[in-house]
């Protein structure tokens, strides 16, 4: 059965805004009255946070110290190699974070992936990047994928948070259906609405002639309801304030508009197996992936844009292994250099790199192998047929990566309690008023903690 599978994980966050004031402003550059730390050696020590212990950056570390013996890198993991999640696991790392981040006595570099960032950069705990990375005279701007920088970026325009590497998301039709309707897809600019009016036409032509209409989506309406929030998160949770808006009409209208999909028959929780829904929603973790799945699906598939609010287009990019730097590190300058490392091609050209490279040349190279193998009939789809990929579809890959810049930062808690109370209402349990209510009074209370 082809479905896409989501998980969302619970996190439980214990930030106390009120006692945010004395994190400091964190500005660029900035130094602390704190002495620097030495080891023995008389090296600056910085220390660099990960959730769980990875290989990969032992590997860095031992790359930017040979080019930095002046900087001691210390990593800590709160999870060593071995060690499983366990139940309540994920709830006393966010607080162990959040309690580091308030005391100012925490690590000097924070992985934040899947971290309330919003609530850290309105209590002032983060640095604001973008005067270090401005200044930075040894980043070649021009080779790197700046427009993944640039989604990341907060509505003040203060950049927070930085990925080693990215990861990709779009919708992927199925370009005979849609050429079959003779409709024009403006996915640049479509919203949800436009989406749906779109995806009825394409359904009702697919299914003439008395065919069994296939339908547009397969998956679970949380899904769909999570996909639309997190285009439209800084209008149900403001990130100035901190204030939720989930009992607004808005919401409960929102609510409503995904349901009547759902009973309309126009989407649909399950497919049969061996069937195709119209369109699907695809991450891709790999430049291989992104070759191979939409010819997985279809035999001529269309790469689309997902539906988006209003004037929040692009392509999505799903950011790896985000990191910023505690606002009162008192090696912000050393901590900026190790992030900056970070884009060297020493280590974007690494094998076990994570998703997307930022610097456009490792793209490019890697997908010109894979388009060397199609052409030479070596490159396999996971079905074992061979991938008839156009160069034209290769030359849209290139573009694709390099335009995309959608990104919604978004609370995984708040989430999670969207996807815990909203099946009460798909399954007709409970009125959209009324979860609209449970969901607005939990998330209060979690962001007024």
């Amino acid at each position: 059965m082809i479905r896409k599978q989501v998980g969302v994980v619970l996190i439980c966050a214990a930030l106390a805004t009120s006692a945010c004031g004395s994190g400091g402003s964190g500005k660029a550059g900035g130094t602390s009255n704190k002495e620097k730390p030495k080891s023995k050696e008389g090296k600056t020590v910085v220390t660099l946070s990960l959730r769980n212990s990875d290989p990969f950056f032992q590997v860095i570390e031992k790359k930017f110290e040979e080019k930095y013996p002046d900087i001691d890198l210390q990593i800590q993991s709160y999870k060593q190699p071995g060690e499983q999640w366990g139940g309540g696991d994920y709830e006393k790392y966010v607080k162990t974070t959040n309690t580091a981040l308030l005391s100012g006595k925490g690590p000097d570099i924070v992985e934040l992936s899947d971290l309330p960032v919003d609530k850290y950069v309105h209590g002032k705990l983060l640095v604001n990047l973008n005067e270090m990375f401005d200044q930075d005279k040894s980043l070649k701007k021009d080779e790197m994928n700046l427009n993944i920088l640039n989604g990341l970026k907060k509505k003040d325009g203060g950049l927070y948070t930085i990925p080693t590497s990215f990861y990709l998301r779009t919708y992927i039709g199925d370009g005979d259906s849609i050429k079959k309707a003779n409709v024009t897809i403006d996915d640049t600019n479509w919203t949800w609405d436009q989406f749906g009016e779109t995806a009825r036409k394409v359904r009702e032509k697919d299914g003439g002639g008395g065919k069994a209409k296939r339908p547009v989506f397969a998956d679970d309406p949380g899904v769909i309801l999570q996909e639309i929030i997190m285009d439209r998160y800084g209008e149900l949770v403001d990130p100035a304030t901190m204030k939720a808006k989930f009992d607004s009409n808005s919401f409960t209208d929102l609510l409503k508009s995904v349901k009547k999909m759902y009973d309309d028959k126009v989407m649909t929780s399950e497919i049969a197996e061996g069937e195709t829904a119209l369109f699907y929603s695809a991450a891709f973790l790999t430049l291989q992936d992104l070759v191979a799945q939409p010819y997985v699906l279809f035999s001529n598939p269309k790469l689309l844009q997902k539906p988006h609010a209003e004037g929040k287009g692009g392509i999505r990019i799903i950011p790896t292994d985000e990191f910023g730097v505690q606002a009162n590190s008192p090696v912000k300058a050393e901590a900026w250099t190790f992030l900056s490392f970070l884009y060297s091609k020493d280590v974007q050209s690494l094998q076990d790199l994570k998703g997307f490279s930022l610097l456009k040349e490792v793209n490019d190279k890697k997908l010109d192998e894979i388009q060397k193998q199609v052409k030479a009939g070596t490159f396999k789809l996971p079905t074992g047929k061979a991938a008839n990929v156009s160069d034209e579809q290769f030359n849209l890959y290139k573009k694709l990566i390099q335009k995309a810049d959608s990104y919604s930062a978004f609370d995984m808690k708040v989430l999670s309690v969207i996807n815990e109370e909203s099946p009460a209402y798909f399954s007709g349990q409970k009125p959209a008023e009324e979860v609209a209510k449970l969901i607005q009074n939990r998330v209060t209370t979690y962001l007024n903690e």
